[in-house]
């Protein structure tokens, strides 16, 4: 945990919050922090700035904060991902959410599970907590967005045919040979597969929505490798 982020329910007043819970044991256990430390903070989806514990107690503790800074941009990239295996959809969303991705989509595919979609995981409130880590870990406030598409044909001919317009659009595909590229700046829709790829029909559908396939070389990555490998690429630091 790299920054303290506050909800609207974490607030005593303008510029005071009370925090239990995980955060507090982190805070307790892991920083050490006492009467008079500083801390990096943020505001859900707003400011970042300073906190400084003012109380604490076995239960929790209390800070005065500003906030005076934004939080870093996010990219201009849109992750659209067949849905992984929950333990590794809990890494991938953490990953994805550090790295500044701005909107992820989960959608469906042959190759993909039908047990993946009844998964706990997948509860708006436990979605939400493996975003959060990522926004910890980054020193961000801002959530990305994350949709959930279970119809693969009616996403792909109806949404994404429309978010691609102007876009940047890649499908990672490990048969092809054309290289993926590096660098882009403009606004780009990233679309990865399900561990064994895509089916010849789905690549056929995408490609009719303007996605052309991009591969990373001769070597098949799982997904989560990819992911990360995909995004440093296309936006290196």
């Amino acid at each position: 945990m790299n920054l303290l982020l506050f909800r609207d329910e974490d607030f005593t007043g303008p510029d005071t919050v009370s925090i239990t819970g995980r955060r507090f044991m982190h805070v307790k256990k892991v920083i050490r922090a006492k009467i008079g430390t500083q801390l990096a903070c943020g505001r859900l989806n707003g400011m970042m700035g300073t906190g400084e514990v003012t109380a604490i107690d076995r239960n929790g503790f209390q800070m005065t904060v500003s906030f005076d800074r934004q939080p870093p941009p996010k990219l201009p990239l849109t992750l659209v991902l067949a849905m992984p295996r929950p333990k590794m959809l809990k890494r991938i969303l953490q990953a994805a959410t550090s790295m500044g991705v701005r909107d992820i989509y989960l959608i469906n595919a042959f190759r993909v599970e039908k047990s993946f979609w009844l998964s706990d995981l997948l509860e708006p409130e436990k979605l939400e907590r493996h975003l959060l880590l990522g926004l910890e870990q980054a020193k961000d406030t801002v959530l990305p967005n994350l949709y959930l598409k279970r119809y693969f044909t009616s996403f792909v001919k109806t949404d994404l045919t429309r978010m691609s317009q102007g876009k940047n659009c890649i499908l990672a595909h490990p048969k092809t040979s054309q290289p993926c590229p590096v660098g882009v700046k403009e606004d780009t829709i990233l679309v990865i597969g399900p561990e064994g790829g895509f089916i010849d029909l789905e690549v056929e559908t995408l490609g009719e929505a303007g996605f052309a396939p991009y591969s990373m070389g001769q070597r098949i990555l799982r997904v989560e490798t990819a992911v990360t490998a995909l995004i440093s690429r296309l936006f290196p630091a």
